[in-house]
């Protein structure tokens, strides 16, 4: 993103975009699991690239990009009227695993179960 106001474009259509997830009717997506990770705008504003991720891994993620391509009509439609712009962006949507990949190591984590010092130990020995 070059200047403010594609990142400022690309944060709205983020927006817009995660909203209407739950509206489309397309069984591919499974918009409780599925996640708006960013979207970078070109610098001419013409295209946005929408990194898709999915809880249930990057096979579900490559299923909803397919749902999303053919809704990316809808959602252009959505993305003029809300942001009242002559013309959106052309939509091109790319499976993420960063939903997966964050889930994975907060289980690891949590399987790691090392205990949170308190403060109480320090106050004992002064």
């Amino acid at each position: 993103m070059a200047d403010f106001k594609s990142a400022r474009l690309a944060s709205d259509i983020q927006r817009i975009i995660g909203g209407k997830l739950r509206d489309l009717k397309d069984p591919r997506i499974n918009a409780e699991r599925l996640t708006v990770v960013r979207v970078d705008v070109s610098r001419d504003r013409s295209v946005a690239r929408v990194y898709v991720s999915s809880l249930d891994g990057m096979a579900k993620a490559k299923e909803a990009t397919k749902g999303l391509e053919s809704a990316s009509g809808l959602l252009r439609h959505e993305i003029v009227a809300v942001l009242g712009i002559r013309k959106a962006p052309e939509l091109r949507f790319v499976a993420d695993d960063s939903a997966e990949y964050s889930a994975h190591i907060s289980k690891m984590l949590k399987e790691l179960n090392i205990p949170e010092e308190s403060g109480e130990e320090q106050s004992d020995e002064n």
